[in-house]
This record gives C-alpha cells, structure tokens and sequence, in this order.
C-alpha cells in the first residue's frame, strides 16, 4: 500500500531526515520517498496514517493531509 501525507513545518533538508528517521522504525513500512512537505510511504497494509501522523509529530511536524492507496509503488527499500 502507499499512503501519500503533506507535512507541515517543514522547511529544509534536516526537516527530511528527521521525518525519515521518525518513519523508518514504525513496523510495516517498507520504502519511503521524502521530500520537503511530503512523503510518500509504501507499507505492508498494517500501518494507520495516526501511526504515521504520530511519528511525523515526534519529530516535531504535523500531518496536514493523508491518502492512502491500495496499489504499490517501487519505492527504494528501508
């Protein structure tokens, strides 16, 4: 599955890392394509968007928006 989320808060390349590394521990995800005030996050179907706005808010951003997608996208792998 890959669910899609606007990020607000974000502004540079260390906003990324950090929604990058607030991501790659939560069980299910398998590939993540971050940019600045977005990520796109492929996962196994067990991952809620509040599990994924919830790590995002640990590294200190907000959720403004999430759409998840049934089908799948090559995304790099974790």
């Amino acid at each position: 599955m890959l669910t899609r989320v606007l990020i607000h808060g974000m502004s540079c390349n260390h906003c990324v890392q950090a929604v990058y590394t607030s991501l790659t521990p939560v069980d299910g995800v398998t590939g993540l394509d971050i940019g600045i005030g977005w990520a796109e996050i492929e996962h196994d179907g067990r991952v809620t968007v509040e599990q994924l706005r919830e790590a995002i808010g640990v590294a200190g951003y907000e959720v403004a928006d999430a759409s998840t997608e049934t089908r799948r996208r090559s995304l790099p792998v974790l």
